[in-house]
This record gives structure tokens, C-alpha cells and sequence, in this order.
């Protein structure tokens, strides 16, 4: 079974940094993308960012732009949010999520979530 696991968030300072990574464990899987959504308590899951495994290419919600850099290894088969210039407002639980399209279907997978607090 494929699962999605996470890990690098912690407690940082306003203005600092964290680098989160995500990678699947189990059996061998291929996702077309990847990416990373977050959720703080009493509001909904937002879109992060996210990175199409082929070629690279990358989206990020206004929120983040210029602050936070998504990228891939593909050897390692491991996705990384670089986080910087943190805002109290980023706090939050990071969740990293992969899509794989089989024909006209796409199949959403889902990890369990690191936790990023920013203190003020």
C-alpha cells in the first residue's frame, strides 16, 4: 500500500525558515504530481504548492510566492517545501498530497500531516 509521509515541520521564529520533505513508503509508486496543502485550526485546507514530476514545472498560492520554493529529487523519489521568511500566518498542518491521472481519472493521495507553528 502507497503512503504519503511527511516530515520537517517544528516551532520557529517569525522571519525564519523550515524545510519540509514528503516521500512515499511502501511499494514503488509514480505520481504525475506533487505538492503540499495546509490547513490551521477553524479554517479550510488551502493549495500550497505544487510540482509536476516530469518536467518541473511549478504553482504556488499568492500567499507564498517569492517566500516558499517547492522542488523534487527524483532519485530519492522525495518532494521538498523550502519555507523562509515565515509569517505567524503560515502556522499551520502541512499536509503533501500526490495526483496520478490513469486515463481520464485522477487518483488523489493523502499523508498524515507535519506541524509548522511560526511565533511572533
Amino acid at each position: 500500500q502507497v503512503q504519503l509521509v511527511e516530515s520537517g515541520g517544528g516551532l520557529v521564529q517569525a522571519g525564519g525558515s523550515l524545510r519540509l520533505q514528503c516521500a512515499p513508503s511502501g511499494r514503488t509508486f509514480n505520481s504525475d504530481t506533487m505538492g503540499w496543502f495546509r490547513q490551521a485550526p477553524g479554517k479550510e485546507r488551502e493549495f500550497v504548492a505544487r510540482i509536476t514530476w516530469s518536467d518541473g514545472s511549478e504553482s504556488y498560492a499568492d500567499s507564498v510566492k517569492g517566500r516558499f520554493t517547492i522542488s523534487r529529487d527524483k532519485a530519492k523519489n522525495t518532494v521538498y517545501l523550502q519555507m523562509n521568511s515565515l509569517k505567524p500566518e503560515d502556522t499551520a498542518l502541512y499536509y503533501c498530497e500526490a495526483q496520478k491521472y490513469i486515463s481520464r481519472t485522477r487518483y488523489d493521495y493523502w499523508g498524515q500531516g507535519t506541524q509548522v507553528t511560526v511565533s511572533s
